[in-house]
């Protein structure tokens, strides 16, 4: 590890220092399975979000953005690395599911992070950054965290680690199952520690993922509100939101303290969407495990005070690996080494500085437990939104795609494929060769139990 006198700016990064020319202190919080539409300032009252909120108002907060997968290991896998979850073959959350009585056959993706992939912890680690995670990592092969372990968060760079994970159901009746009194409290702890060098803290919740469980007196809080029998409202999931909201506060009121907020770039987001079946994504269609907007649409907000714009709203579509090029664009870390699977969006916070045109992609090889949703593919050019249904295209079951106007439709319940073959065609190619350009894994067609290789997009 550098020093902390022999910091240095890699050649050709863009480099947003801190006051004094010091690398910023980096604070990253993603939530767990939180949908777009349980933050305060996404326009709702009946969750109560106001230290989430106060990232929003005293920074920008984007509207569109979306997570990299609409499951949890592949997102933070792209968070940790930058890269697309297709290109890393990771994904589905780990282990997956074989799922051996459906009709394709899902691809044997990797079993965690692999070794060889440089995460931003390690990259950080190398423009003298102490690396610390605080709650879910989910990208080893099982939930058996060793310290040291290949794969567990040392062997990818992160020096301080307090591991924990979501509640077997024998401990549902302890206070704070979800540990987020705990996970706060080693991540102020860091903070304190190592309040005169540059840090990455990331803090990783298990809220709101199930088990749905909280005090009973704060979920009555909710329970009793107006509003408590609508389907996008869930007691439950709310006062989970407030525990966790006010850990976010206390992360907040630190930096304050110890005089750092001008020296830290904090950003919030979730890694995917919420279950539809127990709290419905609205505005939004489908949920966790689809490529509806419902399953990777989420809240994502980020503040750096002088150097980020305060009270923004951002329409730019973003995706999860652009926290990832943002973070090293402002430590000043050089990223040329990368495929260009995410951007920085440090310009764009800072001045509002377009974003280069481009579309996103999303692969999602599997079925999920969820129930409901089929496997795909999708891209999102401009406002247009297609998503490629596995099933549709390789064994003509259901249609092959569905296409949409986002900003027309952002419910996506007008279906425009039939209207607009040749934009429909355009774009299944182009996501086609996304696929070839990434070398993603592709579901396969089962027939009398053996695998048939089918070429990709066809």
């Amino acid at each position: 590890m550098l020093a902390f006198g022999a910091l240095t700016t890699a050649p050709g990064a863009v480099a947003a220092q801190a006051d004094g020319g010091i690398p910023p202190n980096i604070v990253i919080i993603v939530a767990d399975d939180m949908g777009w539409n349980q933050v305060g300032y996404h326009g709702g009252a009946w969750y109560e979000t106001p230290n989430i909120d106060r990232i929003a108002r005293e920074g920008t907060a984007f509207t569109q953005a979306y997570a990299a997968a609409p499951v949890c290991s592949p997102s933070r896998a792209a968070l940790m690395t930058g890269k697309a979850p297709a290109r890393l073959h990771l994904t589905d959350f780990i282990p997956g599911t074989a799922w051996e009585g459906r009709a394709l056959v899902t691809p044997k993706m990797e079993q965690g992070l692999p070794l060889a992939e440089k995460t931003i912890a390690e990259r950080l680690r190398e423009r003298g950054y102490i690396n610390g995670l605080f709650g879910k990592w989910h990208l080893a092969p099982d939930y058996d965290y060793t310290p040291g372990r290949p794969m567990d968060p040392e062997s990818q760079g992160f020096d301080v680690v307090f591991h924990v994970r979501k509640p077997s159901p024998k401990k549902l009746d302890e206070p704070d199952a979800h540990n987020v009194g705990a996970i706060t409290g080693h991540a102020v702890d860091f903070i304190q520690a190592n309040r005169d060098r540059p840090f990455f803290c990331y803090i990783a919740h298990n809220v709101v993922h199930t088990p749905l469980v909280e005090e009973s007196l704060l979920t009555a809080k909710y329970a009793n509100k107006p509003g408590a029998g609508r389907a996008e409202n869930n007691a439950v999931m709310a006062a989970m939101i407030e525990r966790m909201d006010a850990g976010i506060g206390r992360i907040l009121d630190t930096l304050d303290r110890l005089d750092l907020s001008r020296r830290t770039l904090v950003v919030f987001i979730s890694d995917n969407g919420n279950l539809e079946q127990l709290q419905s994504q609205h505005p939004f269609r489908g949920g966790k495990a689809s490529l509806w907007q419902g399953g990777l649409r989420v809240p994502m907000c980020a503040r750096w005070p002088g150097k980020v714009r305060a009270g923004m709203l951002s329409d730019a579509p973003t995706i999860t690996q652009d926290v990832f090029f943002t973070v090293l664009d402002a430590a000043g870390c050089d990223t040329s080494d990368l495929p260009p699977d995410g951007v920085s969006l440090l310009a764009h916070l800072s001045t509002g500085a377009a974003l280069p045109s481009r579309a996103l992609y999303w692969h999602y090889p599997h079925y999920h437990q969820a129930g409901g949703f089929q496997p795909g593919s999708a891209i999102r050019e401009g406002n247009h939104m297609l998503i490629e249904w596995h099933e549709g295209a390789l064994l003509g079951v259901g249609p092959a795609a569905s296409l949409f106007d986002i900003s027309a439709d952002p419910g996506q319940q007008n279906d425009l494929a039939a209207q607009k073959p040749e934009l429909v065609v355009r774009l299944r190619a182009k996501l086609a060769q996304w696929r070839r350009d990434v070398s993603a894994q592709e579901m396969l067609p089962r027939e009398g139990g053996e695998w048939r290789l089918v070429p990709s997009g066809k």
